[in-house]
């Protein structure tokens, strides 16, 4: 597995490389072929993105252009084709993506780190509504699921809707706990945290957690 800096990173390039792997096709096949597949649920999928992606992989002449067909009164389709290079790159991406941990920044990962900005009971609130969400997501996908298998589906053609359903769950019980602990108000940092903000005009400022900090005997600052 190559560790580079690959010359086209974006996800879709990969599932376009994919495709191209099975048979040549022209961009409206590859995006009708992944919506058929669904999955547009864990590769942003537009026509605009799609089409940049083609021309970026074709630059780097990892697909090529097979043919341009025209059908009955329909525009001309130019239709692709993966090349050595392309292969190579596919098998070797994909390796790379399914061993190798990678740090991510999930947007509610960076809410999370910075949420003291927010008082604890507003905090609670806006968990709480990401947890009915989350509920109805899950019960939702869980009723997708029932249809695929009542359908037949392979277990290997949802196995990605399946990892985010497990990350949704996860999710839903980290909130859920994070919820349980926050109301939990015999804890000093919690205790120090609203007070922080009873005594701030808005946002607390350095101040206002020094002091909110010397109250509750919490050093804020563990430099």
């Amino acid at each position: 597995m190559s560790m580079g800096k690959r010359k086209v990173a974006n996800p879709l390039a990969l599932a376009v490389l994919a495709l191209l792997g099975e048979k040549p096709m022209h961009p409206y096949e590859m995006s009708s072929t992944l919506r058929e597949r669904v999955k547009e649920q864990s590769i942003k999928l537009n026509y605009g993105s799609l089409y940049s992606v083609v021309d970026s992989l074709v630059r780097h002449k990892l697909i090529e252009v097979r043919e341009i067909v025209r059908e009955g009164r329909r525009p001309e389709r130019t239709v692709y084709a993966i090349t050595d290079p392309g292969r190579i790159e596919l098998v070797d991406w994909l390796s790379e993506l399914l061993a190798v941990p990678v740090k991510e920044y999930p947007q509610f990962e960076a809410a999370l780190s910075l949420m003291p900005v927010l008082s604890p009971g507003e905090v609670v609130r806006l968990l709480e509504v990401r947890r009915t969400r989350l509920d109805a997501d899950i019960a939702a996908n869980e009723g997708i699921f029932a249809a695929m298998a009542d359908r037949g589906m392979p277990y290997l053609w949802v196995i990605e809707a399946d990892y985010a359903q497990t990350i949704r769950r996860a999710e839903r019980d980290f909130v859920v706990s994070t919820i349980e602990r926050l109301t939990k108000a015999e804890q000093p940092e919690i205790q120090a945290w609203r007070r922080a903000h009873e005594q701030a005009d808005g946002v607390p400022s350095e101040a206002d957690w020094e002091r909110a900090g010397e109250e509750f005997d919490i050093k804020w600052d563990q430099g």
